[in-house]
């Protein structure tokens, strides 16, 4: 697409073309989930575990998924472009209704938007971030990918507003996830990273990076990590679709380990670069 274009609703539009009812559920309630999926020179990476996950958010919230695998993969082909990395955003809300109503409207079409950025270089990529702990205060569905994430925000721009990139969240004593992130510690020359038990995001930048591990027989595991045991690690990441592996070298005001991206970071990120060369 030589213009920046969008989908909605079964056309391609000029973004600024692009309207949506102000009934529509997604507006009045966050009634809606969404995917990030990245793609690497025109290659969608890991596109089924995407739409699997999209799948399993559209089954949480009671809305049948509008479109195939099939379709889905239709849809985003006009966006591909081989010349460059990218990322597709797409959601779904439940659509518009008559009246702004809490209950589920009948008969309504879900309204599907879906629009592709390039993925930039993260700065902090190779030198580190900053980040602070707070109270995880958001809703119990956190494994849903849903489009309400005001929760997330606030918490996000607290840590913003400490010169931080990212808050790792706490809750009754443990670690979660990041308010944009899954989280990774490394302990005792172990990986770790919490349990997929509901609580957060299945990510699946996490999947892959635990898939690697235990291919190169790297230790790691999937278990509760406790305040105490996230202060006492030698290594602290946070990973996302778009953002990869980014490597927590302060936290809360301390530096972690030398202050400087740890080696088994470097060794996971090489692994992880090496997967997506499938994909190029």
């Amino acid at each position: 697409m030589s213009e920046t274009k969008v989908y909605l609703n079964g056309e391609y539009l000029p973004l600024a073309d692009a309207k949506v009812s102000v009934l529509d559920r997604g507006f009045l309630f966050g009634d809606g989930v969404y995917e990030v999926i990245p793609v690497y020179s025109g290659n969608i990476f890991r596109v089924q575990e995407h739409l699997r996950r999209l799948n399993n958010s559209l089954d949480d919230i009671r809305l049948d998924n509008p479109h195939s695998s099939e379709e889905w993969l239709t849809i985003f082909e006009p966006f591909l472009d081989k010349s460059k990395d990218q990322s597709i955003y797409l959601q779904i809300t439940r659509g518009v209704a008559s009246k702004r109503d809490h209950a589920f409207p009948e008969q309504v079409k879900p309204t599907v938007f879906v629009m592709c950025s390039d993925i930039k270089p993260f700065e902090g990529k190779f030198t580190g971030i900053k980040a602070i702990t707070l109270d995880d205060t958001r809703w119990q569905l956190c494994n849903i990918k849903a489009i309400t994430l005001l929760a997330n925000i606030l918490l996000r721009q607290e840590a913003i507003d400490e010169g931080c990139a990212e808050a790792i969240l706490i809750k009754q004593g443990y670690v979660t996830e990041g308010a944009a992130s899954n989280v990774f510690v490394v302990i005792d020359g172990v990986l770790m990273t919490p349990l997929n038990d509901g609580a957060i995001l299945p990510g699946i930048t996490r999947d892959v990076i635990l898939e690697l591990a235990e291919k190169q027989q790297i230790p790691c595991s999937e278990q509760v990590i406790a305040l105490e045991a996230l202060n006492a690690a030698s290594e602290i990441w946070v990973t996302s679709s778009t953002r990869e592996i980014i490597p927590v070298v302060e936290l809360d005001g301390r530096v972690i380990g030398d202050g400087k991206p740890g080696p088994l970071f470097t060794q996971m990120d090489a692994l992880l670069q090496a997967e997506k060369q499938a994909y190029r």
